[in-house]
């Protein structure tokens, strides 16, 4: 395989996951309950306060999807992913075993994987990281290293500070 096929193979994945990741943040701002009606949603399952954490999450995962789709500061994009995911897949999901089509956190596992990836491989050739030269010095153990540990550490970081799940009322 040569080296443009795989910057080819990069910059299709940065892109899908980045704007899937940019319509989430979307949807919370301008579709649905809004802010208002997400900042109320995350209180109701323990992300105190919510409208902060509402607001926080909708323009990280903006931030975030657009950084990785245009390549720039890549392993920080992916970091954002993997604390994102790790947020989301533990105070929604992880109650409701793996599959997403039982609202588990299959879904929110994979987009953390790709922004591990992206963050270790690099962007590839086809990145605004690439152009501004900073694509060497940011992947491989750096990229995994902010990536994967910083996103990790950000994520546990937020449900220890933030999460208090409600407690549930007795039969």
């Amino acid at each position: 395989m040569n080296s443009a096929s795989i910057d080819t193979g990069l910059l299709l994945l940065r892109v899908a996951a980045g704007l899937t990741m940019a319509a989430h943040g979307y949807q919370k701002f301008f579709s649905g309950g809004r802010i208002g009606g997400t900042g109320a949603w995350f209180d109701s399952i323990g992300m105190r306060p919510g409208r902060t954490h509402a607001l926080l999450a909708a323009a990280t995962e903006i931030a975030a999807g657009v950084l990785l789709a245009l390549g720039l500061a890549t392993p920080f994009a992916g970091a954002a992913f993997v604390a994102l995911m790790l947020v989301a897949g533990y105070t929604v999901h992880r109650g409701n075993g793996f599959f997403s089509v039982r609202s588990g956190w299959e879904y929110n596992f994979i987009l953390a994987v790709i922004g591990a990836a992206v963050a270790t491989t690099g962007p590839g050739r086809y990145s605004l990281d690439h152009l501004f030269g900073w694509d060497t010095g940011l992947s491989g153990v750096a990229g995994a290293l902010i990536g994967i540990v910083g996103g990790l550490a950000a994520g546990v970081g937020q449900l220890v500070v933030f999460f208090r799940p409600p407690v549930p009322a007795r039969s």
